[in-house]
């Protein structure tokens, strides 16, 4: 039977009263049938065809949630306490989602009521029953500890931890914990409410335990936990990852040094399945002040090599950290690395100039301890490793940066080596001028338009009005250089497409530099032209000003925008 609108409101709202009597009417019929037989069995007929005169404590809503469900949400600790005596089994009624009333107080976060319905169920339900009250899981496997936590009800979780501790040991379905969860929620409150029972669990999803997820809260939080279970530090989920990797790569040297003073030594040991240690996830993520840390703690774990056979100062240089590679170079104790090879023969140098990071070469290079002439298995020098870049300017920059610090391509026969071809390069360059040939077109046909459109108009006698004004002969000027510029560009950019030698790519830097001229030139005729045919007092300052900062800001913007990526 579904529920009456009048009682569900008023339950909603705890009108304790208006509850009573809506439930008083159904409830004397029906002992009034009992006691007079067959002509009060007709009463309760008429009272079953006419459900808005009556109410029962059995209706319920569209989930199948009872009255005390809905008191137990909102908090009306009267109304819970009112329903328990008149019908005792709705403290361990479900809805659909197979959730108690305790469920919904603790989802709430309603600790008065959590503790009422407790209480009542100790007084009111049979011993056997009472665990169904207390300790129930809905579909998803959570306890009334679950929710509150989950949602960092900090008041439920003490009222609950105080009540029933035995539920902090549970997990759900999906192996989680309420420890879990309430660091998730970020409630300190209920994670220290929870440490304080303890057979509690610390389980997490994949594997994980509550300080991997409490790296990523707070100091205080994974304090709290280490201090409870140092060994939740050496715990390691699917990947083989420990919540050390965890804080080395949030980069939190308070989480990181918390760690290594409580747990066990063989922690900065720990390797995941791909054999990386919490030294090499630092090194990864350029945390410098973790790998110090981690080095200052357990100095002998720098040699500790992955699954490819690189150790932390490897993974730095392939990710450009050179902050870190700066660190090993002034180390006495770690400049062993600068030469390691890992499994295929590669050094830290080979790594970072296959990788095209200029600032780590550039680092490793200029501490003079680098040998830039190992060659790898595969008989290459990091120098060959160039062979495989694919951009021009990226080329360039390290053939110098090699050649300046005495760098050796690998021995071979002169007439065997093979000429760079840079095909992204020449596709990039076919490609622009294309574009760049329709830009100058314009340029040149907006500036020989502008030739027979001049600033002022022509006198009767043909000539122009402004002959004699300095602005529009520096505007004359302008049009006339914007013009030749951008004419010289379109051919140049014609040329280069039609005949793809090996001078296109002169002309194709020429005629860039024509295009850009000849947009600056459009540009400050425009302001010339204006300047013209203005007040010559008032425009001049503004104009100069507007010219000089605008032309700067946009020649840098322009530049940067322009160049091309290495």
């Amino acid at each position: 039977m579904f529920m009456c609108s009048e009682l569900y409101i008023a339950a909603f709202e705890g009108r304790t009263q208006e509850v009573t009597r809506l439930l008083t009417g159904s409830d004397d019929v029906a002992i009034e049938a009992a006691r007079n037989g067959q002509a009060a069995l007709h009463a309760t007929q008429a009272y079953a065809n006419h459900p808005g005169e009556c109410c029962s404590t059995s209706e319920v809503t569209g989930d199948r949630s009872t009255l005390l469900h809905i008191a137990a949400s909102q908090n009306h600790c009267k109304l819970i306490a009112e329903l328990a005596h008149r019908d005792s089994t709705l403290l361990s009624s479900l809805n659909t989602a197979q959730e108690t009333p305790l469920h919904c107080a603790a989802r709430a976060g309603h600790a008065d009521a959590v503790e009422a319905i407790f209480r009542l169920a100790k007084d009111n339900v049979e011993e056997d029953r009472l665990r169904g009250v207390i300790g129930n899981k809905n579909e998803s496997g959570d306890t009334a500890l679950h929710l509150a936590a989950r949602h960092g009800h900090a008041a439920v979780v003490e009222t609950l931890m105080k009540l029933a501790p035995e539920l902090a040991s549970e997990v759900n379905v999906a192996g989680v914990s309420p420890l879990y969860l309430a660091v998730m929620s970020g409630s300190v409150h209920a994670v220290a409410a929870i440490v304080g029972y303890k057979e509690a669990s610390a389980a997490g999803p994949c594997s994980q335990n509550a300080l991997h997820a409490a790296v990523f809260q707070s100091s205080e939080m994974a304090s709290l936990l280490l201090r409870w279970r140092p060994a939740l530090a050496i715990d390691l989920d699917n990947n083989n990852s420990s919540p050390l990797h965890f804080a080395s790569s949030d980069g939190d040297c308070s989480i990181v040094q918390e760690m290594l003073s409580c747990a066990p030594p063989s922690i900065a040991y720990l390797q995941d399945k791909k054999g990386i240690s919490a030294l090499h996830v630092a090194s990864l993520m350029g945390n410098l002040h973790v790998v110090r840390l981690l080095l200052q703690f357990y100095p002998a774990s720098s040699d500790i090599r992955d699954n490819c056979g690189r150790n932390f100062l490897h993974v730095a240089a392939m990710r450009g950290h050179s902050s870190i590679i700066s660190y090993v170079i002034k180390n006495p104790m770690l400049e062993h690395l600068l030469n390691k090879q890992d499994r295929e023969g590669n050094t830290s140098l080979h790594l970072a100039v296959k990788a095209r990071e200029h600032k780590a070469i550039s680092k490793l290079l200029s501490g003079g301890k680098v040998q830039a002439h190992i060659m790898n298995n595969a008989g290459l020098t990091p120098s060959d490793a160039i062979e495989s870049s694919t951009g021009f300017f990226s080329m360039v920059r390290l053939v110098v940066k090699l050649y300046a610090y005495g760098a050796q391509f690998r021995p071979q026969r002169q007439d065997q080596i093979r000429k760079w071809t840079g095909q992204d390069i020449m596709k990039w360059r076919l490609a622009t001028s294309k574009n760049l040939a329709i830009v100058s077109t314009l340029v040149a046909t907006v500036a020989f338009s502008a030739a027979f459109n001049v600033p002022g108009s022509y006198g009767s006698d043909g000539k122009a009005n402004l002959n004699s004004n300095r602005m529009y002969n520096a505007f004359l000027v302008l049009d006339t250089v914007a013009l030749t510029t951008a004419v010289m560009a379109t051919m140049l950019l014609v040329y280069g497409r039609a005949s793809r030698s090996n001078r296109s790519w002169f002309g194709f830097i020429i005629s860039m530099h024509f295009l850009w001229l000849s947009l600056l030139c459009m540009m400050l005729g425009f302001f010339t032209a204006i300047a013209s045919t203005s007040d010559e007092k008032s425009m001049m300052t503004a104009l100069s000003r507007v010219i000089y900062f605008g032309m700067n800001g946009l020649i840098i913007l322009l530049t940067c925008l322009g160049m091309p990526v290495s």
